[in-house]
């Protein structure tokens, strides 16, 4: 026994030994670990992008980019509520393939890069302590693994977002014009990829002139500054004329999206005067916010004291050697103050949504400053902690809605749904709400397909075979697929008796608008996850009173 307890010792011994040579290996040269980690981040992405199918809002994407010509494909992103960029370069892209996981990844390669330079521009900042804590929260958190996997502009935004502030704080301290220039031009970009980058621009912005003042760079580089910035605001021009001023008519008139989203998703996320005191609702959508952008309450709640925490320190404790005291507050309190500025005007959302994504760096500034204190500056525990509070996160998740399982959006799911449809009798219509058209026409149709509004009230397209038939309402709920229902047979007539297949594909567990428990009808629904499902209607087939059924 006494041999045995001292093997053990020698053993612990040895991985104490083991662990802190690896700690001085990391501290003594922190970038090869980086780069390590980076590698992972990259697999993972590419990990789950490559087993899921699109999801509605990504299938929507792809639709926009799969025209004919690139006029044409300009011409329907002005239908989304985003700006053009991604869908120009998915049009672009489609040559390559049209898998999920080629379609992605443009998106997985700028979500990288963002995890990279966000790395580069703390750490030349903060210190490698920031930067590598930063770097791991950037490559693992949860929404950030998920938004640079998806066909949406988030990845985007962040890596031009990043880029701008990394190639500005280059260019002050080398007074170089190429680099402000190039900053300028990741400003543009940003803007191009997503609205919320007008937040970004203004923040960057008077972050910039207030470090020039302390700068006081070359007049060349100023002038290149200066060059971006009319360009920036040159292009926010251009996108309200061309597609902000009319978004509310083309968007709202397509699909009822923007009613769904605005009354269902987001109403939160906007101030509502006379419900909630302005600053109870900046105090709440900002925990909101970390709570999102880590992606579990508990310690997006904890994330967000850290953050809290960051600030006194950088306030009174310490300063970092090339920032001052108004350069701090700007960069680390501005871009909160500017999106909650927006949602208490109701221009822009502002809580815990993906719509608050772009305040992921600013987030983490704060979080890895206070991190940074917590380990004394060392890269090494900077990472371990870092990774362990990731882990945590992608363990014990917290949900938000719209949302979908990694279990229910398996690929194999989708391709059983598929298979039965296009086993269904082809004189048999589907009709679908217009999440499911996108789903539709990416999967089941062999072809790039266009809608037709030829019959009032609602879409239509030939597919696979059917006739898909396309309410203008972006999902169903119980009363609004009965209303819709009975338009469809009024203005279709379809015989009396003739079977209708009702496609249900997308957003919403159905645990909440499972079609096929429609109240007082009992229907032999085919489920393929969670988010598939496909059911037979007979036309003529009574219908249960608008009074007997869910409110919402």
């Amino acid at each position: 026994m006494e041999q045995l307890a001292q093997t053990d010792r020698v053993e612990k011994a040895a991985i104490r030994i083991a662990a802190v040579r690896l700690g001085q290996a990391i501290d003594g040269n922190p970038r090869p670990w980086a780069c390590a980690l980076l590698l992972a981040g990259f697999l993972v992405r590419v990990f789950k992008a490559s087993g899921s199918y699109l999801n509605p809002d990504e299938a929507m994407h792809f639709f926009a980019a799969n025209q004919s010509s690139w006029l044409l494909t300009y011409k329907t992103s002005l239908t989304l509520a985003h700006p053009p960029l991604l869908i120009l370069l998915l049009h672009l892209w489609r040559g390559l393939g049209s898998s999920e996981l080629v379609l992605r990844m443009p998106l997985i390669l700028a979500g990288t890069a963002a995890c990279w330079l966000t790395y580069r521009w703390l750490a030349g900042l903060f210190g490698e302590g920031v930067g590598a804590a930063a770097l791991v929260f950037m490559l693992f958190l949860p929404c950030s693994i998920q938004l640079s996997t998806e066909l949406r502009q988030y990845a985007l935004l962040l890596v031009f977002e990043v880029g701008a502030a990394y190639l500005l704080e280059l260019a002050l301290a080398k007074n170089s014009v190429p680099a402000m220039l190039s900053s300028g031009i990741c400003i543009c970009l940003a803007l191009l990829s997503h609205y919320s980058a007008f937040l970004v621009a203004a923040v960057l912005g008077t972050y910039a002139l207030i470090r020039m003042l302390h700068r006081h760079p070359r007049l060349r580089v100023f002038a290149a500054w200066e060059a971006g910035q009319i360009a920036a605001l040159s292009l926010c021009y251009f996108l309200y004329v061309s597609h902000l001023s009319t978004l509310g008519r083309n968007f709202g008139a397509a699909t009822g999206l923007r009613g769904f989203m605005g009354d269902e998703y987001l109403n939160h996320s906007y101030f509502q005067p006379g419900q909630i005191n302005p600053l109870v609702f900046a105090l709440a959508r900002t925990g909101g916010v970390f709570q999102y952008l880590f992606g579990q309450s508990v310690v997006g709640d904890i994330a967000y004291l850290a953050f809290v925490a960051g600030i006194v320190l950088v306030f009174r404790r310490w300063r970092a050697a090339l920032l001052g005291r108004g350069e701090l507050a700007c960069l680390l309190l501005f871009p909160f103050a500017a999106a909650c500025a927006a949602a208490l005007a109701r221009l822009y959302p502002y809580g815990g949504t993906r719509h608050s994504f772009f305040l992921l760096p600013f987030a983490l500034t704060g979080v890895t400053i206070a991190l940074r204190a917590t380990v004394k500056g060392r890269p090494a525990g900077a990472i371990l902690a870092a990774l362990v509070v990731a882990l945590l996160c992608n363990l014990f998740p917290s949900p938000r809605s719209p949302y979908m399982s990694a279990e229910s959006q398996r690929r194999r799911h989708m391709s059983e749904a598929i298979d039965f449809l296009r086993q269904v009798e082809p004189e048999a219509p589907i009709f679908a709400d217009g999440q499911t058209s996108f789903m539709l026409a990416h999967y089941l149709c062999t072809a790039p397909v266009r809608f037709d509004a030829r019959v009032e009230g609602f879409l239509g397209f030939d597919c696979g075979g059917h006739r898909v038939i396309v309410a203008r309402t972006f999902i169903f709920t119980f009363r609004s697929f009965r209303d819709q229902w009975q338009l469809m047979l009024d203005h279709y007539q379809p015989a009396r008796g003739s079977t209708v297949w009702v496609a249900e594909m997308g957003w919403l567990p159905h645990s909440r608008f499972e079609l096929s428990n429609f109240p007082g009808l009992h229907l032999e629904a085919h489920h393929f996850g969670n988010n598939l499902e496909v059911f037979p209607l007979t036309a003529g087939q009574a219908m249960p009173a608008p009074e007997l059924l869910p409110s919402s």
